[in-house]
């Protein structure tokens, strides 16, 4: 596996693969979008104590998931970035941080748009909604700390250690609704052997989820690329991708 992986360790090899994958995330990104959206916005039956106002789900439990999807995907890169000093996982903390800060903003506002019909407040101290808010304070403390330095290299150490030492605070989000009496209801989906929400209901939301992690992909991989472009400016290979791209337009 090792072997496999140790090419793409390489700025232009990584582009290269990227800039493959791309088209076909994209692609599935918008179709899934597309099916989960539509299919749970308008033809999902409506809930029979909320009505149709739950239907934000399709928007806020996908935003929500990969909020924290993202940020441990953006530690696990500090791990790499500060194990094994891979430049390449160093440049991914800038392309997945403010994604991951979209998706928790995005999450704490179709959170209050569903609390205020639901608990009569935009916002209460809950403590999942304080937690998730805590995340959108990491993603941006660890986007302040990356281009704090002078020095790069130090802004991207300091960055994966604050990535590192925020992934305390999922565990806290996804179990708080447990460890504390909050406003904020219980899964619904992640009780596989039974989910509290009705099949009609539950599978344009699982196609909501794989849209919402394609967009994510998707839209690091855009950031990435323009990361790698960035730092390997000075290279020949990267000089030749704008060539060709300023020649296409």
């Amino acid at each position: 596996m090792w072997r496999w992986l140790h090419p793409y360790a390489k700025p232009e090899a990584t582009y290269r693969l990227v800039d493959k994958l791309l088209p076909w995330f994209a692609a599935l990104t918008a179709v899934s979008l597309l099916v989960g959206m539509v299919w749970g916005l308008a033809f999902a039956p409506s809930d029979y104590q909320q009505g149709d106002s739950y239907r934000i789900i399709y928007i806020h439990v996908p935003s929500a998931i990969f909020s924290m999807g993202a940020y441990f995907g953006m530690a696990v890169m500090g791990v790499i970035a500060l194990v094994w000093q891979i430049k390449t996982a160093e440049w991914s903390i800038p392309a997945i941080a403010p994604v991951g800060a979209a998706m928790t903003a995005i999450a704490l506002f179709t959170g209050a748009i569903w609390g205020k019909p639901m608990w009569g407040t935009w916002w209460v101290w809950d403590a999942r909604l304080t937690s998730e808010l805590i995340l959108l304070f990491l993603y941006v403390g660890v986007m302040a700390l990356y281009y704090a330095f002078d020095d790069q290299r130090t802004g991207a150490k300091a960055a994966a250690i604050l990535a590192i030492v925020g992934v305390v605070n999922l565990p806290i989000i996804h179990y708080s609704v447990e460890w504390w009496n909050t406003l904020h209801q219980g899964a619904t989906i992640t009780k596989f052997e039974r989910p509290s929400i009705a099949t009609s209901m539950l599978w344009p939301l699982l196609i909501s989820l794989l849209g919402f992690m394609l967009l994510t992909i998707s839209l690091v991989m855009m950031r990435f690329k323009n990361e790698l472009l960035r730092h390997e400016l000075h290279r020949p290979w990267a000089q030749r991708v704008l060539g060709t791209a300023e020649e296409s337009h």
